[in-house]
């Protein structure tokens, strides 16, 4: 099979460390990774590209060190595997990768927790993602229903033949062809009920839209899709997610990033997406069934007054409101008025409204 260029890179990459590696050995020198640092103090938010990114800052790690040569050992031995990945062509989860390391001469990890922070080192020291290092999770992204058609390999797949459930997003979205669309925009939908109502309300057809089951938080894969279509297809993307604290962070992670992955927030955010989910507004105009704010959603929402990302009208207004009423609501709770009300009243008017 023949390499994508993100697995040229990747492999270039290897290639590169590894040479490094062997220039230090034969020269009777410590092996040395410079890795760049990804604490809450090299992790900025970038106002101008409206996202999270890295500092310039890095560590050492040195084979000198007594208590870092183990995981030295383990980095290589995790560059090795993603190099056999990538010259056979071949995928592997994470949690397959842990349970590899149990026959690897640097020895086990601790825990997954363990196995998984060595990509992370990798992906930001090698800028490229763990997918094209040929390491996935263990779940698909989320599911896509509208006019689209990609194809995969020899494979053709049509969003709207792909089963009721859709087009499932993989985590190798990045090999995968748009081949075909005639959406005009794309709506991503925190939880998969909505998404399912959305389906059999044929909102597809009704908004010309691609729709997108976000499963919670988005995975990678279906941030990766979003910012895809969005630039290549150049398709507007909204965010429909519930009204309380988590669900406004579900949308500014699709919008701005996280701090997490600030090394590859460029790949992932949509800086340009909008939010049309639940709001407090909505909840009092609406007069929605609620539930009443716990401790934690209240704490969560104080965070979010201090955030960067929310340092807007909009956003301050809204979090402040829902600080007043003590209230949150789900996205379910339009089923007050019918169960095709979201897509009969409530999406209009905030499209709408949104363009």
């Amino acid at each position: 099979m023949v390499k994508s260029k993100r697995q040229k890179k990747a492999d270039e990459q290897l290639a590169i460390f590894g040479a490094e590696i062997v220039e230090d050995i034969t020269a009777v020198r410590p092996p040395r990774l410079r890795v760049p640092s990804r604490s809450t103090s090299n992790i900025f938010y970038d106002k101008k590209n409206r996202y999270f990114v890295l500092g310039d800052k890095h560590g050492i790690r040195s084979a000198a060190n007594v208590k870092q040569v183990k995981k030295i050992a383990q980095t290589l031995c995790v560059a090795d595997f993603c190099k056999e990945l990538i010259d056979t062509s071949k995928f592997a989860t994470l949690r397959e990768m842990y349970y590899t390391a149990e026959g690897w001469d640097a020895g086990p990890f601790n825990d997954q927790g363990e196995s998984d922070v060595i990509v992370e080192d990798l992906e930001s020291m090698f800028g490229v993602k763990r997918e094209d290092l040929g390491l996935v999770p263990e779940e698909d992204g989320a599911a896509v229903y509208g006019q689209l058609v990609v194809k995969e390999g020899d494979a053709i797949i049509d969003a709207t033949k792909a089963g009721r459930g859709g087009y499932t997003i993989p985590p190798t979205i990045d090999d995968i062809e748009l081949a075909k669309c005639k959406a005009k925009r794309v709506i991503a939908i925190e939880t998969m009920g909505m998404y399912h109502r959305f389906v059999q309300e044929q909102a597809w057809k009704t908004f010309d839209a691609l729709i997108v089951g976000l499963k919670g938080q988005a995975a990678r894969a279906t941030r990766r899709f979003l910012k895809r279509v969005h630039d290549e297809l150049n398709l507007p993307v909204y965010i429909f997610t519930d009204g309380d604290p988590f669900g406004f962070h579900i949308g500014m992670v699709i919008i701005s990033g996280s701090a997490k992955l600030a090394y590859i927030n460029h790949e992932l955010a949509v800086p340009d997406a909008k939010y049309i989910g639940v709001t407090a507004s909505d909840i009092v105009n609406y007069k929605l069934p609620t539930d009443k704010l716990r401790e934690l959603d209240i704490a969560r929402l104080k965070q979010l007054q201090r955030d960067p990302r929310y340092n807007t009208k909009f956003w301050q207004d809204e979090i402040k409101k829902m600080l007043e009423i003590g209230k949150k609501a789900e996205q379910q709770a339009f089923s007050k008025y019918g169960l095709d009300y979201v897509v009969k009243e409530y999406l209009p008017a905030k499209l709408k409204e949104a363009e």
